[in-house]
Formats: C-alpha cells, sequence, structure tokens
C-alpha cells in the first residue's frame, strides 16, 4: 500500500505541489519552516480525522499574498493515486468551497474516491490506512488522556475502518445528551433514545480498542531489536465490565442504567460520568517496570516507535501490506543504533514511510533504499542521496 502520486493545493505554505512517487519510503529534508510537516499533514488527510496537527479544516487554507487574490484565504484539496493490494485508487480530501459550514454551523469536508463523493471520512479508512508520529507526540504518555485515545483509535481504523463512524456517532449522541442536560429540557423518551446510542456505539468502541491493545501486546512482546517493550492496558469503566467477561448487550445494559442514574450529576458537572470518553491508554517501560509518563524523552519516544511497528507487523501480517507511516523529525532523540533499526523494519516490512528531518545525515543509511527531496521555499525537488 503506497501513495505513487499526490497533489497538494492550496494547502498552508503550498500553492500548489505534485509528486511521483515509488514505493520505497520518502525523506523530505529542509530548513525549519520550510513545509516539511505541512506536507505530511497534507498527507494525512487522505485518512478520518483533523489530520495530524489536529487543526480545523479553514486553518489549513493557504493564505494567499496581498496581491494574489486579495490575500484571501482559498479552500485546501489533498489528492493521491495509491497503490493497493487490490489495485490503484484514486483519492481526494478538501474543504468545501461551497459552504464552509454545515446545517450545524461546522465545518464541511468533501471526500472522494475514485472520483466519486463519499457519505463519509469513513471511506478514506477502507482504502488507505496510515499512522504518524510527530515531536508534539513525544509527551503523549505525560499529556491528557485524549491524546492517547486518538492515537490508539487511529491504530485501531488501520484493522477496523467502521471504527470512525461509530465513535463520530458516538461524539454526536454525547454532545446532544450534554446540550439537552445543561437547557434543563427534554424528556425521558429523547434522553432514552441519546443514551442507547451511548451504550451501544460506546460498547463497541472499548472492544475494539480493547482488541486492539491485546494484540499489540503480544506483537510487541514478540519483537527484537533495540527498541524497549511497552506494556500496554486500556483502563476505563466500560473495559472494565468487559473485562470481567460480560457479554457486550450486558455491558449496553450497564451503561445504560449508569447514564440515566447519573443524568442530575452529569447536568452539573458537564459531560458524562461513563463511556469510552473517559478511557485511558497505560503504558510501561517493561524492562523497567516504569510507567512510560516516568521515562526520559527518548525513552518515550523509542516506546511509541515500539508500539508503531508492532502495529504495521500486524497490519502487514494481516492485510497484506503494513500502513502509510509519516514519521516527522522522528530521528530526533534516536541514537545511530536505533535510527538504523528503525530504517532497517521500514525496509523489511517495504513500507512507504515519509520521514523529515533538518539534517540530511540522519537518514544515510537510506541512501540507495528510498527517495530523497528537498523541501524550499514552498518548492519540492528530487535530491540525489548524498548530495547537499
Amino acid at each position: 500500500m503506497w501513495i505513487h502520486r499526490l497533489l497538494v493545493h492550496e494547502f498552508r505554505s503550498y500553492q500548489s505541489a505534485e509528486l511521483e512517487i515509488a514505493a520505497a519510503p520518502v525523506v523530505l529534508t529542509g530548513a525549519n519552516g520550510a513545509g516539511k510537516t505541512n506536507l505530511l499533514e497534507a498527507i494525512s488527510f487522505l485518512s478520518p480525522g483533523r489530520g495530524l496537527r489536529g487543526a480545523k479544516l479553514s486553518e489549513v487554507d493557504r493564505i494567499a499574498p496581498a496581491d494574489e487574490a486579495g490575500g484571501a484565504a482559498t479552500a485546501w484539496a489533498v489528492a493521491a493515486g495509491v497503490t493497493t493490494p487490490e489495485g490503484p485508487r484514486d483519492l481526494g480530501s478538501g474543504r468545501d468551497p461551497g459552504n464552509g459550514e454545515g446545517a450545524s454551523g461546522r465545518e464541511r469536508r468533501l471526500v472522494k474516491i475514485d472520483g466519486a463523493v463519499a457519505r463519509g471520512q469513513q471511506a478514506l479508512a477502507e482504502v488507505l490506512s496510515m499512522v504518524w508520529l510527530t515531536p508534539q507526540m513525544d509527551g503523549l504518555f505525560r499529556d491528557s488522556a485524549g491524546g492517547r485515545r486518538r492515537f490508539l483509535d487511529r491504530l485501531v481504523y488501520g484493522f477496523d475502518p467502521e471504527h470512525s463512524a461509530r465513535s463520530n456517532a458516538y461524539e454526536h449522541a454525547l454532545r446532544e445528551r450534554a446540550r439537552l442536560l445543561k437547557s434543563g429540557r427534554g424528556d425521558k423518551v429523547w434522553f432514552d433514545a441519546l443514551e442507547d446510542s451511548m451504550a451501544r456505539h460506546g460498547v463497541a468502541i472499548a472492544d475494539a480498542r480493547l482488541t486492539m491493545v491485546e494484540r499489540l501486546q503480544h506483537a510487541c512482546d514478540a519483537a527484537d531489536g533495540p527498541f524497549p517493550k511497552a506494556r500496554l492496558a486500556l483502563e476505563g469503566t466500560v473495559e472494565q465490565w468487559l473485562g470481567e467477561g460480560h457479554p457486550a448487550l450486558t455491558v449496553e445494559d450497564l451503561m445504560r442504567e449508569r447514564l440515566a442514574e447519573s443524568r442530575r450529576q452529569d447536568a452539573e458537572a458537564g459531560g458524562a460520568a461513563v463511556g469510552p470518553h473517559r478511557s485511558d491508554l497505560a503504558a510501561q517501560h517493561a524492562a523497567k517496570g516504569v510507567a512510560a509518563a516516568l521515562c526520559s524523552t527518548g525513552e518515550q519516544k523509542a516506546l511509541l516507535i515500539a508500539i508503531l511497528l508492532a502495529h504495521a507487523r500486524l497490519q502487514a501480517l494481516e492485510r497484506g501490506s503494513p500502513p502509510l507511516l509519516l514519521l516527522d523529525e522522528v530521528a530526533a532523540h534516536l541514537d545511530a543504533e536505533r535510527r538504523a533499526a528503525l530504517y532497517r523494519e521500514i525496509l523489511d516490512m517495504r513500507a512507504q514511510a515519509w520521514l523529515t528531518g533538518t539534517d540530511a545525515a540522519d537518514f544515510k543509511s537510506l541512501e540507495g533504499e528510498a527517495q530523497f527531496f528537498t523541501i524550499q521555499d514552498g518548492g519540492i525537488r528530487p535530491r540525489q542521496a548524498g548530495s547537499q
């Protein structure tokens, strides 16, 4: 699974860019601020969600210079030709230029698959799977649980594309219930309907996450090499009920009951006292028995890479190809041994990884194996390996 053609239009620093790419890893080098991360972010919008920066759709519009269309922002678009195990596919995504906001007041995003408008972003995950690692994620184990949930959900998408639709349905019901509780209006029938949706989708979300964590743990345990092994667990009330062996339907009933009982409390506190939106991914450095949050920055990054590689190996075995890997400034905090091990595993899996960095020397061991591009002043040009 790899991108063989990429087109970017009016996206952050890029007015227009087009690349023809082979299946090999892609190395992007350039100075800070040149646009390396912007290009990875554009690719990340070929998957469900808000991209690797979590940006609003309008935030990634390119702002034209004052002498160009009055300096107004124009709607961005990203398109790609993708080679998959089933054959070539065409993907497209962008902000709706005709109606920046939908009826709900939220921005609208258009998705096209093979030239036809798709019903939702889930369609992207059914064609192309990708995961990413950015410098902002170096503190993932120290930051809020929300970031860890999003990280885990991204891994789930690679095996269960419908997880995106379930998550969206759950979040919608959660918001609607909170709105009704805050207003003090709404009858029992309407609350029951929303809580039924939350229970059905919420238990399915929790079950998919638990399954992913269990499989990741097996893959991490089986790994060899210089990256530390991770010990993973998913914490939360719904996950605890499932872990105790209760059938999913029973857990749905338990969640409905808990939500109904907590309406007054939730009206005062906001949100909901129970549900997968309160779950957390716990991680330890297995060899040290230390929580990942207490490890050094370098160890935390190595743990994250170990988890991503475990996920990629699992997907390669089950789907016939690893996911697309977007690795922004990945060489930072990695010693030479771990850099070489990461690159070797990428090559052994035949994964198309997009790697960025300011120093071409960090990718020397990929010379002859990867495609090298230099990014400068909003432009992209091929670079011969070993050249400056």
